[in-house]
């Protein structure tokens, strides 16, 4: 398949189970199938950064990290604590220059257009931000798109704060479209027929923590509710053959899971489910489309 297709690539987050999503890619990039756009939310982002820069690889070996000493998810309390549960400055810092060197040339050369989701803290709205020259903003961005409500703290950028890019919009297939791509490959880390259910404990300490962004809590209360909508156009497009979408089957691993051999198999598993349907995504991208929402 050719690469520069005028189709866009949405990649939902998950924290680890994200690895799915980098053997789903990884396929692609062998395949040399590069769609024009990409929009990345939580660790998707961190997926479609690699994607971009066109590294097979990088994205499961920063998830399945088998050096202890470098990982980046922490279950102690003093982590906890201390805002570094899951650490992303050790993820958008020092994994990318040092221990995993991103390729930032690679990256800004590239003609996809790429998109990173983030929600900011005062408005509660999502913002589809990118950046092109600056390799530290670029980091900067991708930390905000996966700085994980109550886990981390809120991520300073451009003069304001942000956090997870899950929050407002955790699957941004509406946002592609509106962009006017008919063509669009959506990536999940669910199984089919997953949805949120409402969390009134996690309410109480959004409240509670963020009590100075209303709009925030508003958002994150909400959240399951704007989801399970999205999943559920997501399924009735995907039943009439209107967006293809990729996603595992059971069982997948939990957000922090650190088991190297549990991550490395649902890494596996994106790569056999990319494999066995790549014809079909090649007979997708090739045929005539239809808009869904104008």
């Amino acid at each position: 398949m050719k690469e520069g297709i005028n189709a866009a690539l949405i990649l939902e987050g998950g924290a680890m189970r994200g690895i799915f999503t980098a053997g789903v890619l990884d396929v692609l990039m062998e395949h040399n199938c590069y769609l024009d756009y990409v929009v990345g939310v939580s660790a998707g982002s961190c997926n479609a950064a690699d994607y971009v820069s066109r590294q097979i690889g990088r994205s499961r070996d920063c998830i399945a990290v088998s050096d202890k000493s470098i990982r980046y998810v922490h279950g102690d309390l003093l982590h906890m604590i201390r805002g570094k549960a899951f650490d992303l400055d050790r993820l958008c810092g020092d994994f990318a220059y040092r221990y995993y060197p991103f390729d930032f040339e690679t990256y800004f050369a590239s003609e996809i257009r790429a998109e990173y989701v983030v929600t900011n803290a005062d408005t509660g709205k999502p913002e589809y931000l990118n950046e092109k020259k600056d390799p530290k903003r670029l980091m900067n961005i991708i930390a905000a798109s996966c700085s994980m409500p109550l886990i981390n703290e809120l991520r300073p950028l451009d003069g304001g704060e942000y956090s997870d890019g899950g929050i407002t919009d955790s699957v941004p297939i509406l946002h592609a479209m509106r962009k006017g791509y008919r063509k669009n490959v959506v990536v999940l880390t669910r199984p089919k027929n997953y949805r949120k259910e409402r969390n009134r404990a996690a309410e109480a300490l959004y409240r509670t923590k963020y009590r100075k962004y209303p709009n925030l809590v508003k958002a994150l209360c909400t959240r399951h509710i704007a989801y399970n909508r999205t999943l559920d156009l997501i399924d009735k497009w995907e039943d009439e053959g209107r967006i293809f979408v990729i996603r595992p089957e059971e069982p997948v691993v939990g957000r922090t899971e650190q088991d190297t051999e549990k991550l490395l198999a649902f890494y596996r598993s994106g790569i056999d489910r990319m494999e066995e349907r790549y014809g079909e995504l090649e007979r997708y991208l090739s045929d005539g489309g239809t808009d869904v929402i104008s």
